[in-house]
C-alpha cells in the first residue's frame, strides 16, 4: 500500500450483517472514472470485502469512442472526489435494492456542511432545475447557462455561524438539507446564489485557497435511513479539523 492510499483509507462508522456506513476522507474517488487507473473506493470494498463484489449496478461509461463497463460493488449512492463524509454501502443485493428504493423515494436524509463565500441569507430554499453546462461539459448549471434535459432540483440551507477572518473576508458555515441528489447539486445550487462554496476549483477557482482550503469546502455530515429490519439510524462523520474555523462572528 502506498502512502497516498493509506492517507485516503476510509473509517468504518458502522457495520451490520447487511451494511456498512463509512468516512469517506476528501480526495478519495468513490469509483474509477473508466480513464484513469487511480486507487478508489472501489479498490479499498474489493480488498477488504471482497463478497461485495457482483452486489449493485455496474455503470456503462464511453471513453474514446469505446463503452466501457465500471463496477461499483455495494455502492448506493456517491460523493465527489473532494467532498468528504459519510456513505452508505450494501452489503449484499437485498439491501442495495431496499436503500435505492429508499433514496428514490426520499426516505433517506442527507446533512452537508460547507463553508460558503460571503453571507446569504439565514435561511432558505433553492429550487432550481440543473442541466449540462452550455461552455464546459464538465460541470452543471441552472438557467440559460444550462442545456439539454433540464432535472428538478430542491436544496434547503442554513447558516449555521458566520465568519470574518483577519483581512475583513466574508464567509458562512451552512447546513445544507438536499431534497433530491443530482450531480454537483450543491456546489451547483450555492453558486446560482452568488454564494459558492470556497474551495471549489471546478465553480468557484477564484475561492481556492481561501481559510486554507484546497479543496471544496463540504462534507457529507450526517445520515439517517431505515435497515432492512425495520430499525432506524442517524450515523454521523465526524466534522474535519479544517472546517473548525477560528473566526466566529456568531
Amino acid at each position: 500500500m502506498t502512502s497516498l492510499e493509506k492517507k485516503l483509507q476510509p473509517i468504518i462508522l458502522l457495520e451490520t450483517p447487511d451494511l456498512l456506513v463509512i468516512n469517506k476522507p476528501a480526495g478519495l474517488l468513490v469509483h474509477p472514472d473508466g480513464k484513469h487507473d487511480e486507487y478508489s473506493l472501489v479498490d479499498w470494498i474489493l480488498k477488504n470485502y471482497p463478497d461485495m463484489g457482483g452486489v449493485g449496478e455496474s455503470l456503462a461509461m464511453q471513453y474514446k469512442g469505446e463503452e466501457i463497463i465500471v463496477d461499483r460493488p455495494g455502492i448506493v449512492h456517491r460523493l465527489d472526489r473532494e467532498t468528504s463524509g459519510v456513505l452508505l454501502l450494501a452489503k449484499n443485493q437485498e439491501t442495495y435494492e431496499d436503500l435505492k428504493q429508499q433514496f428514490q423515494n426520499h426516505v433517506i436524509k442527507k446533512e452537508y456542511i460547507a463553508i460558503v463565500l460571503g453571507w446569504p441569507k439565514d435561511r432558505g430554499i433553492i429550487n432550481d432545475p440543473i442541466g449540462r453546462s452550455s461552455r464546459d461539459i464538465r460541470i452543471w448549471s441552472t438557467g440559460r447557462s444550462a442545456r439539454g434535459a433540464m432535472r428538478d432540483a430542491i436544496t434547503r440551507y442554513v447558516v449555521e455561524k458566520k465568519i470574518i477572518n483577519e483581512q475583513g473576508e466574508k464567509f458562512a458555515w451552512v447546513k445544507l438539507l438536499p431534497q433530491t441528489g443530482r450531480t454537483h447539486q450543491l456546489r451547483v445550487h450555492m453558486k446560482s446564489i452568488q454564494h459558492p462554496i470556497i474551495g471549489d476549483g471546478l465553480y468557484a477557482p477564484k475561492t481556492l485557497g481561501m481559510l486554507g482550503f484546497d479543496r471544496v469546502a463540504l462534507h457529507a455530515h450526517r445520515i439517517s435511513f431505515i435497515d432492512r429490519n425495520g430499525k432506524e439510524y442517524t450515523i454521523e462523520a465526524p466534522i474535519p479539523d479544517e472546517f473548525k474555523i477560528p473566526f466566529l462572528t456568531k
